[in-house]
């Protein structure tokens, strides 16, 4: 059995019309896992509750306490935005922290059963910055639950593997000066946010971007994760694998140009899986509603395999 975290309350972070981050996406995703034929392998739960846990203490370690704050009180007085692409309903506060504490439940069913868990959430976080919520992202449920981990017994080190198609600037600039967590980002470049450069390197040489050119392939892609992606990882010796999975990369999709498929997923899953069980997949971008949910499929079928 492979756990999938989520909640309709995910869907009420209300994006207003046309905006591709939309509930529509964990909807197209839920019911393709539904109909799967692993759907009997599959075991749906709910998040913890935040009020349940201490979950601000875990959120004040990414985010300031200004922008907490300011979050909130957006959300209280009837929604707004963060940037031109970032819109906050009144209920997108509270989302976004049960999207967190559903990433914290990822982290703790992954070391109870020390397989694969898959968080299905939004909104999406590895945008999201110590200061500013930006690019779909409200609070960077990534390097929240990294942090979260390193709490936990046995967990001493942490990977976060970021494949979204897009740069994952607010996870890396979060968690780069802890030499207990290591970063890796394959991203599109140039594309949104700008970030990403290969010569970063982070401050414990914990840090690996791999920036790829738009058209790029599972032909590009596949000499990349064998010959830099798995190394970086083996060689941290994670504890936990975090993946930041976007499924924006695929040639379908209408924010991006690379052209991958959804098979290519179940191909990065696998190498993941070669590394260790100990990995949780929480969603991030994807936005065409037939590839995103064929790469989580494959992704979750790959997890299923023995």
């Amino acid at each position: 059995m492979l756990p999938v975290i989520y909640s309709d309350e995910f869907l009420d972070h209300d994006t207003g019309y046309y905006h591709p981050e939309k509930p529509e996406r964990l909807t197209a995703i839920a019911n393709a896992l539904k109909e799967s034929v692993f759907a009997d392998k599959i075991e749906w739960r709910s998040p913890t509750s935040p009020e349940e846990r201490d979950l601000i203490s875990f959120v004040e370690k990414a985010h300031s306490q200004r922008y907490i704050y300011k979050l909130h009180e957006i959300a209280l007085n009837g929604g707004g935005y963060l940037d031109s692409d970032t819109p906050v309903s009144t209920r997108s506060y509270d989302v976004a922290l049960l999207a967190v504490s559903a990433w914290l439940d990822g982290v703790d069913a992954v070391i109870e059963s020390q397989n694969p868990a898959f968080v299905l959430s939004r909104p999406p976080g590895h945008h999201a910055e110590h200061d500013a919520g930006m690019g779909f992202c409200l609070f960077s449920n990534a390097a929240i639950a990294a942090f979260y981990a390193l709490k936990q017994p046995n967990i001493n080190r942490v990977a976060i593997l970021d494949w979204d198609v897009h740069h994952g600037n607010g996870t890396q600039a979060i968690v780069e000066n802890n030499p207990q967590i290591a970063y890796c980002s394959l991203h599109q470049y140039p594309c949104y946010p700008g970030t990403g450069k290969a010569t970063e390197r982070g401050f414990h040489d914990n840090v690996l971007n791999l920036p790829f050119p738009p058209g790029s392939d599972i032909g590009v892609y596949q000499p990349v994760f064998e010959k830099k992606v798995i190394p970086f990882l083996s060689n941290f010796q994670p504890d936990l694998i975090i993946v930041s999975a976007g499924y924006d990369g695929n040639a379908d999709d209408p924010l991006a140009s690379i052209n991958l498929q959804p098979q290519d997923y179940g191909l990065f899953t696998q190498y993941c899986l070669n590394i260790t069980r100990k990995i949780l997949f929480g969603l991030e971008g994807g936005y065409d509603l037939p590839t995103l949910s064929q790469s989580v499929l494959a992704t979750i079928e790959k997890c299923l395999e023995l």
